[in-house]
């Protein structure tokens, strides 16, 4: 994911003047409440010398859980998620808004992105080579997590009469929760709601436009470049808003169209930098996964040992990929199908890419490139210090190959952040309307909000505004999670019997339309 924990706010206003006076103020109202609020959010629960949040705990706990109790449903399933995507089993006439392939394409644009250029540079410096095993590992344990939510996001989804879709966790909490009583159950769920809102205005919103505006800024000469005053920042956040009014003013439909050619594109060029980095160094290959193997083992020098490492690991993917913090679900049930679960087999493909696959060519590129300014992170921690900038550690290793790189970087954060801001949108969107209700002027209402904080996203930092977002986002997970264990027997009983059908060859049959069968008998 892209939350502010991955890297820390660029100030887009140090004047001294109107603007700096008015981002000074906010952080200075927000900081004691966003100390209180994230530190419960963010309590740490210790083992030995080592402490970690207690939600990644919730959150990867979860994940073995799921992985288990659908019987490693991550491994055996990916064969059927492949030809749900590639709409095997699908129909024209399936109720939704999207097929599977933009459904997918969506929620992984909220996702992919800064966590995974950024956490895992931050990571290499926290736990070494090692915490790649880990972060492997819990991306793994994510896509019994993303199964599970949004089969669920899909089962309860209500089809509205013009077509539109509402979903996610805001109809499933409500049933999961209605035996603890009707106000108990509207509570939780709002409380779910209210945080999403919170985050896709502020994090997934002003953050994603704040650093996308600070490296376009940062490779156009820096602040005494082309972009350095506030008036370029005001122009910039202009522009990056008409961008990306052009897409959300559409809905999901033209959500999903965008994502479903920026997502591979942009995936593409930041998958063939990585490669690049990786051939240049190819004799280093070998070395690199014994480190990777042996650092997750025996992590000599790095702060708790094998626990420390592993906790590194497990806490950089989960803020990575959203599992089980519900929002992906939002984005999932727009999906025009039948069969809820076969939404929940496409959901594996999202940890699956942006944690296993995204996150861990990060890491290599980083480990293989073995620039001065890693080993310089790693002491500075080992000293007692702060992770450094991990989009440095990053963009340091890509300059390893060609100087120019790190221009490439710029380009695959931008389309990262521009991807995150659409789709964040829709998930506020979605929250709005279960607060509010739904209605033309609403919708409007809430457009016209997003987009002013996009464009103070360029021109302030509201750096404690952007903390307390990112800590609402964590309060999803409690109570997302709580929901789907007590719907764990509804899951699975679809699991089981689409399955059953698939084996049988029933599902053959929903992805020929009526005219192709009447077609064939006229033929016969």
């Amino acid at each position: 994911m892209n939350a502010a924990r991955a890297v820390s706010m660029a100030p887009a206003s140090e004047d001294g003047g109107l603007l700096g006076t008015i981002d000074s103020a906010v952080n200075s109202f927000f900081e004691p409440i966003t100390t209180v609020f994230s530190g419960i959010v963010f309590f740490p629960v210790s083992i030995g010398d080592f402490s970690f949040p207690v939600v990644v705990a919730w959150l990867i706990l979860a994940g073995i859980v799921f992985t288990f109790y659908f019987g490693f449903i991550q491994f055996r399933g990916l064969k059927v998620a492949t030809q749900v995507v590639r709409g095997k089993f699908s129909s024209k006439d399936d109720p939704g808004e999207v097929p599977h392939f933009q459904a997918l394409t969506s929620a992984l644009s909220g996702t992919v992105g800064l966590g995974n250029i950024a956490g895992v540079g931050a990571a290499m410096a926290l736990g070494g080579p090692g915490a790649t095993f880990w972060m492997i590992l819990a991306g793994l344990l994510g896509m019994a997590s993303k199964f599970a939510e949004c089969t669920l996001g899909v089962k309860y989804r209500e089809v509205h009469e013009d077509g539109s879709i509402s979903g996610g966790p805001f109809k499933y909490l409500p049933v999961a929760f209605r035996r603890l009583g009707r106000w108990p159950a509207k509570i939780l769920t709002g409380i779910f709601a209210v945080a999403i809102l919170i985050f896709g205005i502020a994090g997934g919103n002003m953050f994603q436009a704040n650093q996308t505006f600070a490296q376009i800024q940062n490779v156009t000469g820096g602040e005494d470049g082309l972009l350095g005053s506030a008036g370029a920042a005001l122009i910039f956040g202009l522009v990056l808003a008409a961008l990306v009014a052009v897409v959300i003013l559409g809905g999901i439909k033209s959500i999903g169209a965008t994502t479903s050619k920026l997502v591979p594109a942009m995936g593409g060029i930041y998958i063939l930098a990585c490669l690049f980095v990786i051939i240049v160094n190819f004799e280093n290959v070998p070395a690199a996964f014994g480190a990777i193997i042996e650092g997750a083992f025996r992590p000599e020098g790095f702060a708790g040992g094998i626990l420390g490492v592993m906790i590194v690991g497990f806490q950089r993917a989960s803020f990575s990929n959203e599992a089980g913090v519900g929002s992906a679900a939002i984005a999932h049930s727009a999906v025009k199908t039948r069969r809820p679960v076969s939404e929940g087999f496409v959901a594996l493909f999202e940890p699956l890419v942006d944690t296993v696959l995204i996150c861990t060519m990060t890491a290599l590129a980083i480990i293989m490139a073995s620039t001065p300014s890693l080993q310089a992170g790693i002491d500075q921690v080992q000293a007692g210090g702060d992770a450094p900038d991990g989009v440095i550690l990053t963009s340091d290793a890509f300059a390893t190959v060609l100087p120019w790189f790190p221009i490439v970087l710029s380009i695959a954060v931008a389309l990262f952040a521009y991807s995150t801001l659409i789709t964040w949108s829709y998930y506020g969107l979605k929250s709005w309307e279960y607060l509010f209700g739904r209605g033309k002027r609403r919708e409007i209402a809430y457009k016209v909000i997003f987009l002013l904080f996009t464009v103070a996203g360029c021109v302030l930092s509201f750096s404690q505004v952007i903390s307390f977002a990112d800590a609402a986002l964590f309060v999803c997970a409690f109570v997302n999670l709580l929901g789907v264990y007590l719907l764990l027997p509804v899951i699975k009983k679809e699991m089981k019997q689409y399955l059953a059908d698939r084996k049988s060859g029933k599902l053959e049959m929903l992805g020929i339309d009526d005219d192709d069968i009447e077609a064939a008998a006229a033929t016969a």
